[in-house]
C-alpha cells in the first residue's frame, strides 16, 4: 500500500502533461519528423512514462533464470518434476496470501451490488467452511467462526477454489483501477453501484461505462473531440491481478535473489530460507532454534508443546508470522498451499517452453457487433452451459426414487432445458443456450419444492459472466488460418493429453479423444490446477517450493488458499535502476 501512495507524482504528472500541453515546445517523432501531443498535427500523444506504478499490496519481483522442479529426492514417486532451467520475467506477487478479511470486503462488495437480484453472484463467491469438517475430529469452531469471527481477520482465505480465486483477482483488478481513478480527480465515489453499472476496467476503455465521472474525461489533442476517456496508452491503469503461474511462483519462493552475485547463485536452496534445515540457524537471533514455517514436525505434532508453542498455530497462522524470503514475500513454505494458474500435466518439465513456462492457454477475443464494434457488455447473467447440465444430472441420479411428483417433474423440466442448451451451444448458437439455462434457473426460482433451493445453491457454481462485464469468446480457427504460433483457442491439451498426443494417434476412428481416462486410471484431467506450497497440515517435506501437487478447479480444502500477481511492463527492475 505504501508504494501505491508514493507513486501518486508520476501518474499526476502524466495526466498534467495530457490535460495541458505546453504550445512552447513539442517533442517531433524521428520517423515522421512530426510533432507528438500537437492539435496542429491532428493530436497523436505521446506520454511521459516512468515506471509501472506498484498496486497494493504488491511487490516486485526482479525475475531472471533459474533451475525449475525438484531440489530433493521424490519422496512420493511421481517423477513429475524434473528440473529444467527456465527464464521468468520480472512481476508482481503479492507480500502474503489473501485473507479472510479481504475475502469479507469482497462479499460485502458482491452483495451490496449484485444481492437483490443475483443473488447467486454472492453465493458462488461464498468459501466452502464445511472443508474443516473431519469424520473422526472435532472441528465445529473452525465450521463457525474461520471466515467471519475477527480473531481471523488476517489469517489466510480457505475453501477457495481455483475459479473462485480467479474471480476475487478479476474483481480486485476492477476495484484498484477504480481507486487511481477516483485519486486521479477523474471519478467520484459511487456507492450507488448496483447490477451492470458497476465499474469494470474492460467496459470502460470500451466507453460502456460512464457513472460515477467527476469531469468528462481527459483533454483531448484530437482538434475535432473536446475530451476522452483514460486510455491503456496512457499508463494510468494498471494491469490486471491474476493468480502467478507455477513458475513464477516457485521462482518468487526460492527468493534467488539474496543468493546470488554477479550471476553467480552462491548456495542453492531447499527451501525459502538459507540451508538444509526448517529451523532458524542465526546464533544472534532471538528465534535461534525455532521452527520458521508453520507445518507438521512429527505424527501428532501440529503446534509443539505447551508453554513453548513452537510453530505458535494450530491451523493457519497469521498472514505476517515468521520472516519473510529475500523477496520480502511471507509464508511461502507452510501455513497454507497455494493455488497456481497451471493446468497440471505430469510430463509439464518436458513440454513447456524455457521462457516463461505456462501450460493452460485458452485464448479469448472480445465480442463485436456487426459493425465490428466491441458488443454491448452484459446485462444478465450467463452460466457454464455443460457445467450445469453435468451438475443437473448428477442431481437426478443421486436423487431417484427420493423425490416427490412435484420434485420429479421438476427435475425432469431442468433436464430438458439443459440438453436443448446443450444442443444450442454445440451449433454456435451461444445466446439460445445461455437463455435456455436462464429459463432453467427461473424454473427453480418459481418451484416451492423442498429441492429448490439446494438445486439454486448448486447452479450457482457454474455462473461464467456477471453483468457489466465485457462479453468474451473463444478465438475460432478460421481466425488463425495464416497463424503459424498458433490455430485453435484451447491450447490445454496441446502435445499431452489431446489425440495426437494418445496411444491411439495412428487410428483416427478408434472413437478415443483424450489420453487421460479420467475418473477410471486417472484424476488428470483439463480442470486439474496446480497447488504450491506446504501447509500447516504439511510434512516438511512439501515445503520446498519445487514440489507440485493438484487438484480438480471446483474443489476447495482447508489447507489452500492463494496470492495474486500481476504483470510487469517495461523495465524489468524497479523505478531509477534501469540498466
Amino acid at each position: 500500500m505504501k508504494a501505491f501512495k508514493i507513486k501518486f507524482g508520476l501518474i499526476a504528472l502524466t495526466a498534467g502533461i495530457l490535460l495541458g500541453v505546453s504550445s512552447c515546445s513539442y517533442e517531433s517523432s524521428n520517423a515522421t519528423g512530426w510533432n507528438y501531443n500537437d492539435p496542429e498535427n491532428g493530436g497523436f500523444e505521446r506520454v511521459l512514462y516512468s515506471e509501472q506504478e506498484t498496486g497494493p499490496g504488491l511487490i516486485l519481483i526482479e525475475g531472471g533464470t533459474f533451475t525449475m522442479g525438484a531440489t530433493e529426492q521424490m519422496v512420493m514417486k511421481d517423477w513429475n518434476n524434473i528440473p529444467r532451467r527456465v527464464t521468468v520475467s520480472s512481476f508482481y506477487m503479492d507480500e502474503t496470501e489473501v485473507t479472510n478479511v479481504y475475502w469479507l470486503e469482497y462479499l460485502y462488495w458482491l452483495k451490496r451490488v449484485y444481492g437483490a437480484d443475483y443473488p447467486e453472484i454472492y453465493r458462488k463467491a461464498l468459501p466452502d467452511t464445511l472443508v474443516w469438517r473431519s469424520r473422526l475430529a472435532y472441528n465445529e469452531p473452525y465450521v463457525d467462526y474461520y471466515l467471519r469471527h475477527p480473531a481471523y481477520n488476517d489469517y489466510p482465505v480457505v475453501g477457495v477454489n481455483w475459479l473462485q480465486a480467479n474471480d476475487f483477482c478479476a474483481w480486485r483488478s476492477d476495484r484498484v483501477n477504480e481507486a487511481i481513478l477516483i485519486r486521479e480527480g477523474l471519478f467520484e465515489h459511487f456507492p450507488q453501484q448496483i447490477n451492470e453499472d458497476h465499474f469494470d476496467t474492460d467496459a470502460y476503455l470500451a466507453g460502456q461505462y460512464e457513472s460515477g465521472k467527476r469531469v468528462d474525461g481527459l483533454s483531448d489533442l484530437d482538434p475535432d473531440k473536446e475530451f476522452r476517456n483514460v486510455r491503456m496508452e496512457d499508463g494510468i491503469l494498471l494491469p490486471r491481478y491474476r493468480l502467478p503461474t507455477e513458475a513464477e511462483w516457485e521462482f518468487a519462493a526460492y527468493g534467488l535473489v539474496g543468493n546470488s552475485f554477479q550471476e553467480l547463485i552462491t548456495e542453492r536452496k531447499v527451501y525459502p530460507w538459507n540451508g538444509h534445515y526448517v529451523r532458524d540457524g542465526d546464533n544472534n537471533s532471538r528465534f535461534y532454534g525455532q521452527l520458521v514455517g508453520n507445518f507438521v514436525r512429527g505424527k501428532g505434532d501440529y503446534m509443539g508443546v505447551a508453554g513453548s508453542l513452537n510453530d505458535n498455530a494450530d491451523v493457519t497462522a497469521p498472514v505476517y508470522a515468521y520472516q519473510p524470503n529475500d523477496y520480502g514475500l511471507y509464508n511461502m513454505a507452510g501455513n497454507v498451499s497455494e493455488w497456481v494458474m497451471d493446468v497440471y500435466r505430469p510430463l509439464s518439465a518436458e513440454d513447456m517452453e524455457e521462457f516463461r513456462p505456462f501450460r493452460g492457454n485458452v485464448y479469448k477475443t472480445k465480442v463485436l457487433d456487426s459493425e465490428g464494434a466491441i458488443d454491448d457488455k452484459l446485462t444478465v447473467v450467463t452460466y457454464d452451459v455443460d457445467g450445469v447440465n453435468q451438475y443437473i444430472k448428477a442431481f437426478d441420479e443421486e436423487t431417484q426414487g427420493k423425490l416427490s411428483p412435484e420434485e420429479a417433474q421438476l427435475m425432469e423440466n431442468l433436464n430438458s432445458f439443459c440438453e436443448q442448451a446443450v444442443e444450442r451451444m454445440n451449433e454456435g448458437k451461444d445466446d439460445e443456450a445461455y437463455t435456455l439455462v436462464r429459463d432453467a434457473i427461473q424454473a427453480i426460482r418459481t418451484s416451492d419444492v423442498r429441492i429448490a433451493p439446494e438445486l439454486l445453491s448448486g447452479v450457482g457454481d457454474f455462473v461464467e459472466n456477471t453483468p457489466g462485464n465485457v462479453r468474451m469468446r473463444n478465438v475460432r480457427p478460421e481466425e488463425n488460418i495464416d497463424r503459424d504460433n498458433y490455430r485453435i483457442a484451447d491450447n490445454i491439451d496441446y502435445k499431452d493429453g489431446d489425440f495426437n498426443s494418445s496411444i491411439n494417434y495412428t487410428a483416427p476412428n478408434s472413437g478415443e479423444v483424450s489420453m487421460y481416462d479420467y475418473g477410471n486410471t486417472t484424476l488428470v484431467s483439463n480442470r486439474a490446477r496446480v497447488y504450491k506450497g506446504g501447509s500447516w497440515r504439511d510434512r516438511a517435506y512439501y515445503l520446498s517450493p519445487g514440489t507440485r501437487r493438484y487438484m480438480d478447479e471446483r474443489k476447495a480444502t482447508a489447507t489452500i488458499g492463494f496470492r495474486c500477481a500481476m504483470d510487469r511492463v517495461g523495465s524489468p527492475v524497479g523505478f531509477n535502476q534501469s540498466r
